[in-house]
């Protein structure tokens, strides 16, 4: 089967279709574009007929590939985990700003913010948590590929860090609601329940967090999380009730309120 048969057959976009046949075949997409007549060996021909059958059922394509960019790192992902978004970048954008020496990343899932934080701060203490060992495995692995050395512990929230203390606190948590229908749509479908749902109003892990957050913060150190679309300002106030000072959000490139912090004074 020649290139330009296999994008034509694929039934998905252009762009997907180059993406995946790329992924599958090795070539890079200019290659592909370039040499539309080129001939496809026949196990690659299965592989991407495979892929595009899938993704037309809606699997996400970084679960066909199994890996995501992230803040200039490429992460292994899988079901196990939830697939790193743009938006998320913006948490460490924010914690580097603050340049801890110490960091406590709750949920990191494939490892993204903890990895992205160390491969800024090489100095930094960096541990991260997450109550699903399958999890765990996949953010391991990326730490190992990566050579970025994090401190990965198994547990929920605060469980496994009892009697430490960081400079900095970030999570990006479970924050829609349950019966919230983004549930059926793209590829949330297909990623971890237990990593997007968290109650009735989907802000019940913020709550859990924020209210926890203050025993295991140095003085002067922060709490950073991200939320969801319109959360924005019930999270502020539930940090502010839990003792947090210069609270603010800040917004996502699509200028959403995507992230919200507060310090606790000394």
């Amino acid at each position: 089967m020649r290139v330009a048969d296999a994008l034509g057959a694929s039934g998905l976009d252009a762009r997907e279709a180059r993406l995946l046949l790329a992924e599958a075949s090795g070539f890079s997409q200019a290659s592909l574009i370039a040499y539309p007549e080129r001939e496809l060996p026949a196990e690659v021909a299965a592989r991407f007929e495979d892929w595009a059958r899938r993704r037309r059922d809606g699997e996400p394509v970084a679960y066909l590939v199994g890996h995501r960019e992230f803040y200039g790192l490429d992460l292994a992902v899988n079901p196990a985990v939830l697939i790193p978004r743009p938006e998320t970048e913006l948490l460490v954008e924010w914690a580097l700003e603050r340049a801890p020496a110490s960091v406590l990343d709750l949920g990191t899932g494939s490892g993204a913010i903890a990895l992205a934080i160390r491969s800024r701060l090489p100095k930094a203490r960096v541990v991260a948590v997450d109550a699903s060992a399958a999890a765990l495995v996949v953010a391991k692995r990326n730490g190992v590929k990566l050579g970025l050395e994090v401190d990965w512990r198994h547990g929920r929230w605060f469980e496994p860090v009892s009697g430490e203390r960081f400079e900095l606190v970030v999570s990006n948590p479970p924050y829609l609601a349950e019966g919230d229908r983004h549930l059926g749509e793209g590829d949330v479908r297909h990623e971890p329940r237990s990593a997007l749902v968290s109650g009735p109003d989907g802000l019940d892990a913020l709550r859990e967090i924020a209210q926890a957050a203050p025993g295991v913060l140095a003085p002067g150190g922060a709490l950073l999380l991200e939320h969801g679309l319109g959360q924005d300002a019930a999270v502020r106030a539930m940090l502010e009730r839990c003792g947090f000072a210069r609270v603010q959000s800040r917004l996502d490139l699509a200028g959403i309120a995507r992230a919200t912090g507060g310090t606790l004074e000394s």
